[in-house]
């Protein structure tokens, strides 16, 4: 049963779960969107979560609220927070920042604007020299190491597709059970599930959405 966050006449939160679609897709299987047509008369699309992605998902219920929210989400009004559990074990004591242009690569993927080699780690986290691409950013803080993995609060500044799973991989901290942008077959990647999850979003006139981290984030494999 879809788990409801927030009701009201023009807006529909809920919780969505890991390994459905939000829209149909090649698989055929059922998507998210079929059954929140069951529960309302014309849902309008605000903005997207990836099939594994877990969280916090709005709904407009009317055609002014979904312009007024697709036009903060196109101005970056709203905050986002994700929770990440990924490979390896990052140590910081503070607010790390990812800056790191994407652009489409192969195969429905995207991909750093720039070599892998030519990424500079430092202090502050991570960045590169390089003019092409689209201009995306990820500020992140360690919650917790434990047993070589990681679990991370995430804050995506831009919102490109997939943003948060590609930073992750191009820094050498994959995020666990992502099959796309992670090595093939990797015992140190193994999961049940992708662990990302939209714990929290800030929307302007609307209110903050929260949806509950599964305890797995925080146990070990």
């Amino acid at each position: 049963m879809l788990e409801i966050l927030h009701a009201d006449e023009h807006l529909l939160v809920v919780n969505k779960p890991t390994d459905v679609s939000l829209l149909a897709d090649r698989s055929g299987e059922a998507c998210l969107w079929d059954h929140l047509h069951s529960m309302c008369d014309k849902p309008y699309l605000v903005h997207r979560l990836d099939k594994g992605t877990s969280g916090v998902l709005a709904v407009a219920l009317d055609a002014a609220t979904q312009k007024h929210l697709t036009q903060a989400f196109a101005r970056r009004l709203p905050s986002k927070y994700y929770v990440a559990r990924v490979a390896g074990e990052l140590r910081s004591n503070g607010t790390l920042t990812i800056d790191l242009p994407l652009r489409r690569g192969r195969k429905s993927r995207y991909r750093v604007a720039g070599l892998r080699s030519d990424i500079r780690s430092h202090e502050g986290g991570w960045d590169i020299s390089s003019s092409e691409g689209h201009p995306s950013c990820t500020r992140l803080r360690t919650i917790r190491c434990s047993e070589g993995t990681t679990t991370l609060l995430l804050k995506p500044i831009t919102g490109r597709t997939h943003q948060l799973r590609v930073h992750l991989s191009w820094v050498g901290y994959p995020v666990l059970g992502d099959t796309l942008y992670a090595r093939p077959g990797s015992a140190q990647q193994h999961s049940p599930r992708m662990m990302l999850h939209a714990h929290k979003l800030v929307l302007p006139d609307f209110g903050v959405f929260t949806a509950p981290v599964h305890r797995s984030f925080f146990t070990s494999r």
